[in-house]
């Protein structure tokens, strides 16, 4: 009895003991969640068009010190949305890179490793309500190269017009693009997901590409003064390549269920050159070669990098628009400009693959 009376004593006190230890267990098992008590932070990933480059204004570490060109500007989109409630905006994109170096791995860029690797710190240390991703232009679709293959069409007289071999290939370019920004996408998600974050906690957008040219460019600058392109390839860049690539990053977009914000009819009317001499119309760099690069080796190859990118004016209205659309519940939208001449996100409106 004595024995049965002990063994009874000892279960008594073990039961609040094995309770504690449990709850204690429990708590250390619970998924992290979304930290409240940090700054709320807007996120920029991608590449050149949401870098900053053509912004001017580089941030230091960025501006080819140690290698490192990414040219991040404190004019870049990310900065000027102008979203309520919004603490800080953080700018992780870098010029040149491509969706193996947003997502997971060991790719580099000017020097920087994975993007999604670097979210997670910030997504630790604050309250991230939207991360905005701009890539797929420098895979498959190598769009950069495409804009300098009519420029050198455009001064040599014997070559074709680039499109004409670039039209008949585009479309596969951008459908072998479309998996590996959908990698991208996968891995910022997971990246998210780990730092506690459901994927309605916060939006993921997608932006596309506005046209850096096109038909509205002045004469008198299709030449080196400007934009050396011939009309009917300014012709199918704002026609067709900046459209199919759109169409390309919206399958992106809805195969990881994230939001999409159509860029590629923005600039229509404000694309390099377009402005003749009323440069301050112009939403893009023209043709900007920096002749004092050529005589260092580190920067020659860098002479010309910011041509035909968004400036600070570009920057500006995209991120308005992206703004206003952060601050709707709309899935997709297009930037498109309104009667008083600004950009504003229109739902319903976004490109879409044909079928």
């Amino acid at each position: 009895m004595r024995a049965l009376r002990t063994r009874l004593l000892a279960a008594l006190l073990i039961i609040p003991v094995l309770t504690v230890f449990l709850l204690v267990s429990d708590r250390r098992h619970l998924p992290p969640s979304p930290p409240e008590d940090k700054p709320r932070a807007l996120v920029a990933l991608g590449d050149s068009t949401i870098s900053g480059e053509g912004a001017g204004d580089y941030e230091p570490g960025t501006r080819g010190e140690n290698g490192n060109w990414c040219h991040r500007s404190p004019n870049a989109l990310i900065h000027r949305t102008a979203l309520p409630g919004v603490d800080r905006t953080i700018n992780l994109a870098c010029s040149g890179a491509n969706a193996d170096q947003v997502a997971l791995g060991d790719a580099t860029q000017y020097t920087e490793g994975s993007q999604a690797r670097r979210l997670a710190d910030v997504a630790r240390d604050n309250r991230v309500v939207a991360v905005v991703v701009g890539v797929g232009a420098n895979d498959d679709p190598k769009f950069g190269d495409v804009v300098m293959r009519c420029m050198r069409a455009g001064l040599v007289g014997r070559d074709p017009d680039c499109h004409k071999d670039l039209g008949a290939e585009w479309a596969e370019r951008v459908d072998r693009m479309v998996p590996k920004v959908v990698r991208a996408l996968h891995d910022v998600r997971s990246v998210m997901r780990r730092a506690g974050y459901p994927d309605t906690s916060y939006s993921l957008v997608v932006q596309s590409y506005a046209a850096p040219v096109g038909t509205s460019v002045s004469p008198s600058l299709q030449n080196l003064n400007g934009c050396p392109f011939r009309t009917s390839d300014l012709k199918w860049v704002e026609d067709s390549a900046v459209g199919r690539l759109a169409a390309g990053l919206h399958r992106a977009a809805d195969l990881v269920g994230a939001r999409f914000l159509d860029l590629s009819r923005a600039g229509r009317g404000h694309e390099a050159c377009a402005g003749g001499p009323q440069v301050d119309r112009e939403w893009f760099a023209r043709l900007s070669l920096d002749w004092e690069a050529l005589r260092d080796d580190q920067r020659a190859e860098h002479f010309s990098q910011e041509s035909f990118h968004p400036n600070a004016r570009g920057h500006s209205q995209f991120g308005r628009c992206l703004g206003e659309f952060l601050a709707t519940r709309h899935d997709e939208a297009a930037c498109l400009k309104g009667p008083d001449g600004f950009l504003h996100p229109v739902p319903d409106q976004a490109v879409r693959a044909a079928g």
